[in-house]
């Protein structure tokens, strides 16, 4: 897929994920997607629109994942 998209969940991000890791890794993904790095001004409303429809999702993605052996707090 896209290799500058991280993984966002712990153990392999020692942390929570941000709202600035989410949104670009959901950049990254649209970006790959549509093929453009940047879009045309015809094209920008349909590309923030999904860049946040793929943050939404991505956050309640993380937000219910369960990652066993974790320890310490959610």
């Amino acid at each position: 897929m896209c290799r500058s998209i991280k993984t966002l969940r712990p153990p392999v991000l020692p942390g929570e994920a941000t709202d600035d890791d989410i949104r670009a890794a959901a950049l990254q993904y649209v970006r790959k997607v549509s093929g453009f790095r940047a879009p045309a001004a015809h094209n920008r409303e349909a590309f923030d629109a999904a860049v946040d429809a793929v943050a939404r999702a991505t956050a309640e993605l993380l937000g219910a994942l369960e990652v066993r052996g974790r320890t310490g707090p959610k």
